[in-house]
């Protein structure tokens, strides 16, 4: 006799905290991040992504949870999670629904960042004291009003990779900045309450330099904001990332999330900040082995209770996948656990090596299981059809897409820092 879903240990924590050696206070709210995906996120997922419309009342939901607030520091009134901590938790989330969690890391990087992140890069004591003061708005309209963030990064050269200044320029004039340009790929857009831009700051007749990048708080509302395109993907449909168009929006300073030139220090000096996009490809390469061992055991919501376990080619292919996983899992849970500021050459090539791997196996992992489960898996009432086409979507994003990551890797293993050849 068949136990139901739930009872089978299909959906157990990914990371389990005994053998990861995790808190008592991580595995709370790692726990709470699962329990919520579970059954919060993955009834509405096949909903949202038909239709490609954005998750909002995921969001709504989240609020009370206090997942908005999750890496907000806890004097502030958040949870206080730290790097790794939301990285597992976002991958429990991801298990259950990408597109919400590839989001909600949208969202919650405008926390990370101007939260733990610049806490360990150094100010002067005037901009500790601003930015402290600054960031306390912005918690308080996520704890307070739920209020959700955005970060549009994209523009559709080289700037999201962090190879030249970012196009959208910010002019600065008395009180704040006239921002204008265009973000590509705008997670959120049209959902968002506040856009956390990354833009150059550039007084007239100055040259763009990644140096004056600011990261800003602008609100959805503010004249000059638009959003325009359509939005009909492949996958991470329910992202509903179109085009965001500003013309000269005025941002006053307190809407500034960094302080001047913290972001140009983040992202040389505390690199594993571009691993945030990973947890969620690493929630959607358990998906698709546990749909995978769900299936062969005859126990899949949604399918009639045949058993197809018995099948040696079934077996193989589940233990290849399985390997597979746990190599990435091993990995990923090593890079995440090394983040700092500063990494030594060693820990920066294995986060890139991570990040490739995770976004790379997770589809790989999503297509074993769907030629391993047959012909009934490709239908859209399951859910292995949209974990197969939201993991492809991985190895695309930048900053670090895979290719980036295999150049990188390639060249910093083979050129320590100034060397060139002659």
């Amino acid at each position: 006799m068949n136990r139901p879903l739930e009872a089978q240990d299909h959906d157990a924590p990914i990371f389990a905290p005994g053998a990861f050696r995790l808190r008592d206070e991580q595995a709370e709210l790692i726990e709470r991040a699962r329990r919520f995906g579970r059954r919060v996120l993955a009834p509405r997922a096949e909903k949202h992504d038909r239709e490609a419309s954005f998750p909002i009342e995921n969001f709504r939901d989240m609020h009370p949870e206090g997942l908005l607030a999750i890496c907000i520091p806890r004097q502030e009134g958040g949870l206080g999670a730290d790097f790794q901590t939301y990285c597992l938790a976002a991958a429990e989330l991801g298990r259950y629904c990408g597109a919400t969690a590839l989001s909600w890391n949208m969202h919650v990087c405008s926390t990370l960042w101007s939260g733990a992140l610049a806490d360990d890069l150094p100010m002067s004591g005037e901009d500790r004291a601003e930015h402290i003061a600054r960031r306390r708005l912005h918690y308080r309209r996520i704890i307070e009003r739920g209020a959700i963030y955005a970060q549009p990064f994209s523009e559709g050269g080289a700037a999201a990779a962090g190879v030249v200044a970012f196009g959208t320029e910010a002019r600065p004039v008395a009180g704040g900045f006239i921002v204008s340009g265009k973000k590509i790929f705008a997670s959120l857009s049209g959902a968002a309450d506040y856009y956390g831009v990354l833009c150059t700051e550039r007084a007239e007749g100055a040259a763009a330099s990644r140096r004056n990048t600011l990261y800003l708080a602008i609100p959805a509302d503010a004249t000059g904001v638009s959003v325009v395109g359509d939005w009909d993907p492949l996958g991470m449909r329910a992202t509903v990332s179109r085009t965001l168009l500003l013309k000269d929006v005025f941002v006053s300073e307190q809407e500034m999330l960094m302080p001047r030139g913290v972001y140009f220090q983040a992202a040389t000096r505390w690199p594993h900040m571009f691993l945030t996009l990973s947890p969620t490809y690493m929630g959607l390469a358990q998906a698709a082995y546990d749909f995978t061992v769900a299936y062969l055991r005859g126990e899949m919501p949604g399918t009639p209770p045949v058993k197809r376990r018995m099948y040696p080619t079934k077996q193989i292919a589940v233990a290849e996948m399985h390997v597979q996983l746990e190599q990435t899992k091993a990995l990923w849970f090593q890079a995440i656990s090394e983040a700092q500021p500063d990494p030594s050459k060693e820990q920066v090539l294995r986060a890139y090596a991570a990040q490739h791997s995770v976004m790379e196996n997770a589809n790989a992992i999503a297509a074993k299981a769907l030629r391993t489960c047959g012909g009934q898996a490709m239908f859209k009432n399951l859910s292995l059809e949209r974990i197969y086409r939201d993991s492809r979507c991985g190895s695309l994003m930048l900053p670090w897409t895979a290719e980036i990551c295999l150049d990188r890797i390639g060249r910093e293993a083979l050129y320590e820092p100034g060397e060139k050849d002659e």
